[in-house]
């Protein structure tokens, strides 16, 4: 057998060489640009680094200080009702009566509606009837029990007849404690027709209009108690030290510009939450006036304790590199050192140091993008700049 070559494969070949050539020669040109510019680029930057070495960069400067700060910690969160429940109704039927709306106030043990109760009361009236019967029969009971027993000591009956009717008189007790558990569960269930709330508060929300039928496991309202608003926060660990339960906080809420509510950390978690090492807190702010309503966005100001002889840096000195905060500090010869911080509080313009530098070391304060390590300043006499 022999194999023919198909006429039109040479060519096909041809064309598949050509292709693959050409793309060579593209990637190599792109190579060679790609390389030329990376070395245009580190060369300017080389020249800009001997430049910025080699003259003095005129940097304002300052030193650290001591000072007591009393850090003010930023949250936000939503206010919420101090209290806020579903009502159901204690047991399953049509509602009868709806006595509130949305959005009125209540009492404590405000009647809220009420169920058909047709059934129940019947129920009741039959059970109390009940109660009256089986007490009546008791009385009769312990009435002829009193007498057997003055028979008995005359000796004109036997201690059987009088243990007998002693049976009689237990009987009837125990029927009485009987019908009178079935009148009180009859009682209970009439009870339950009313739907009542067990705290004061607005009436958010009604769920059921009257005719429909609820089971004792359905909302039929929504109550908030709002006298008392609450922002859950989360204070995280590096500065659980600083807040403490009566902390004042301010808070503003943009739905009310240019207004301020002033409220305090009423509640403070004992452990962390895992696994974001928070503390879940809480700050209370008083509306008794009911200015404020429950569910708005609010930001949280916390005036934390003070902290005497904290040795403070501007925020404007620092300069984050690699996740870490870090300044210049100038040395006696006016050239810059770049120093890793650890820091405390930062806030209002300041920053908080534990470690990284003393309070005699120079630090540049501003044009940090004139400078890097190396880099020569020039100082006056009165440590700013020129």
């Amino acid at each position: 057998m022999y194999y023919q070559q198909d006429e039109g494969e040479p060519a096909m070949n041809l064309h598949d060489k050509r292709v693959k050539i050409i793309a060579a020669v593209l990637a190599i040109l792109l190579i060679i640009i790609g390389v030329r510019i990376f070395m245009n680029v580190m060369s300017s930057r080389e020249r800009a680094e001997k430049a910025t070495q080699g003259k003095a960069v005129a940097v304002p400067t300052g030193f650290a200080k001591r000072e007591t700060i009393t850090p003010v910690l930023t949250f936000a969160g939503n206010l919420d009702p101090v209290w806020q429940a579903k009502i159901a109704p204690k047991i399953a039927g049509r509602v009868l009566n709806v006595l509130v709306n949305e959005g009125s106030f209540v009492e404590a043990g405000t009647v809220l509606a009420v169920l058909d109760s047709s059934e129940i009361d019947a129920t009741v009236n039959a059970s109390h009837g009940g109660v009256y019967d089986a007490r009546a029969n008791l009385e009769q009971a312990e009435t002829t029990l009193a007498r057997y027993q003055r028979l008995l000591e005359n000796g004109a009956i036997s201690q059987q007849e009088v243990d007998n009717a002693r049976f009689a008189r237990d009987m009837a007790a125990g029927k009485l404690d009987s019908a009178q558990g079935t009148y009180d569960n009859a009682y209970s269930r009439m009870q339950g027709t009313k739907v009542v709330t067990p705290h004061a508060g607005f009436v958010v929300k009604r769920y059921y209009q009257e005719g429909y039928y609820a089971k004792d496991t359905d909302a039929l309202f929504n109550v908030a108690d709002i006298s008392t608003l609450l922002v859950k926060i989360n204070i995280p660990e590096g500065q659980i030290g600083l807040v403490q339960i009566g902390c004042v906080a301010d808070v503003e809420m943009p739905a009310m510009p240019g207004e301020k509510f002033q409220g305090k950390v009423t509640k403070i978690a004992a452990v962390a939450d895992a696994p974001g090492r928070t503390f879940a807190a809480e700050v209370s702010i008083p509306n008794a006036d009911g200015r404020l309503r429950g569910g708005v966005y609010a930001n949280v100001y916390i005036h934390a304790s003070d902290k005497p002889n904290a040795l403070v840096i501007p925020q404007s000195a620092i300069v984050m590199r690699e996740d870490q905060r870090t300044v210049f500090v100038v040395d006696k010869d006016n050239f810059v050192k770049r120093k890793v911080l650890t820091t405390g509080y930062i806030g209002d313009g300041i920053v908080e140091v534990f470690e990284g530098i003393e309070e005699s070391d120079r630090i540049v304060i501003g044009g940090q993008n004139k400078i890097r390590e190396g880099s020569k300043v020039k100082i006056d006499e009165e440590g700013s700049a020129k």
